[in-house]
């Protein structure tokens, strides 16, 4: 799905997704706490509210999770997260939707940081989770960290996970752990294909560290060139996945007049890239065209506004909470929406001979 966007005017959203807890407080004018306590019959709620909230959830089409009913009746009312990372973007809205999810049960969230991939980490990390009486898992295996912990995970551990496709696919853990996921794959082949159809000639790509040495985006953006017939410039990782490591690994990129388009593996290293191309003289999109992945708050008032793939992080979250429940299969979330605003325009044709 390709969304036109300007400063965060005007764009149209991605597709419509289930409703949430939040979209029920707000058709009946209460917060989503309200709702929670109305869900599970807590006291202190007057039945005009109930009155309210039980008509919104009919109207929505509101459904509560298996799970949640599940883990709030049951011994434990506990899930515990792995991550890796709590503050970049996608993994702190992944950690909000759980969250969420959660709070709407009356189940409680503890957060365990992996310290690292290093073996003797992970383990550590996840012996202290592996006891079944001690409650729920979920594991944000976005990256190696991640992806480590949930291949560790016993199988008599409550568990789901969200995941790259890739992982998902192919983690001897698929068959125990749950895992939901969106479609980078995808994704990265319409970003790439967008700037092919402006008219140049191939794309160059920053990638973000991943579960395996090649990433689902990574996938996507060499499968969108050779089926155009584009040549497939060699992949540039930075040091790390931040602004400054994107910005120095960029530097160097540009000093080659041919680089015109580049698919960054996320927003974070765009605003390096859109950095380095000032430094360096250039002119965004008029001599270089940037476009991310996340799309997150400031990318609709940067100058010039960030093209970027739009995802649901919190969908994500919330799914990977219902998936602890039983009878619900792996499921993509909605699709991500490539969202087309300043940051990408046609090639120059001097910079591409």
């Amino acid at each position: 799905m390709i969304v036109n966007g300007h400063n965060g005017a005007g764009q149209q959203e991605p597709e419509a997704a289930a409703a949430s807890i939040r979209d029920v407080g707000a058709a009946a004018g209460v917060s989503y706490q309200t709702v929670s306590r109305v869900i599970n019959g807590r006291p202190n709620v007057s039945q005009e509210t109930k009155d309210r909230v039980n008509a919104a959830i009919a109207e929505l089409g509101y459904r509560p999770s298996r799970a949640a009913r599940a883990l709030a009746h049951g011994s434990d009312r506990v899930v515990t997260v792995l991550t890796s990372n709590t503050r970049l973007y996608g993994y702190a809205e992944t950690l909000g939707g759980i969250e969420e999810a959660a709070r709407a049960a009356g189940v409680q969230v503890a957060i365990r940081v992996l310290e690292s991939d290093r073996p003797d980490d992970i383990a550590t990390a996840v012996e202290g989770v592996s006891d079944p009486r001690a409650g729920a898992v979920i594991v944000l295996a976005f990256d190696r960290a991640g992806a480590r912990a949930l291949q560790a995970l016993p199988a008599n551990v409550r568990s789901s996970a969200a995941a790259e496709s890739y992982l998902g696919r192919r983690t001897s853990s698929a068959d125990s752990a749950r895992w939901t996921w969106f479609d980078d794959i995808l994704a990265a082949e319409h970003a790439t294909q967008h700037l092919l159809d402006l008219g140049h000639r191939t794309v160059h790509h920053i990638a973000i560290p991943s579960t395996t040495s090649v990433g689902d985006r990574q996938r996507g953006w060499k499968r969108a060139l050779e089926a155009a017939g584009a040549s497939v410039p060699e992949v540039v990782r930075p040091r790390n996945w931040s602004m400054a490591g994107a910005h120095e690994a960029a530097l160097e990129l540009l000093l080659d007049p041919t680089v015109t388009a580049v698919l960054c593996g996320n927003d974070d290293q765009a605003l390096g890239i859109m950095r380095a191309a000032h430094d360096r003289g250039l002119r965004i999109p008029d001599d270089l065209s940037v476009v991310g992945f996340d799309d997150v708050p400031a990318a609709a008032f940067l100058t010039p506004a960030l093209t970027t793939v739009r995802f649901d992080f919190a969908a994500l979250g919330r799914r990977a909470f219902e998936l602890l429940g039983d009878g619900l299969d792996p499921a993509q979330v909605a699709a991500p929406a490539l969202v087309v605003r300043e940051s990408t325009g046609p090639a120059r044709q001097d910079k591409d001979d």
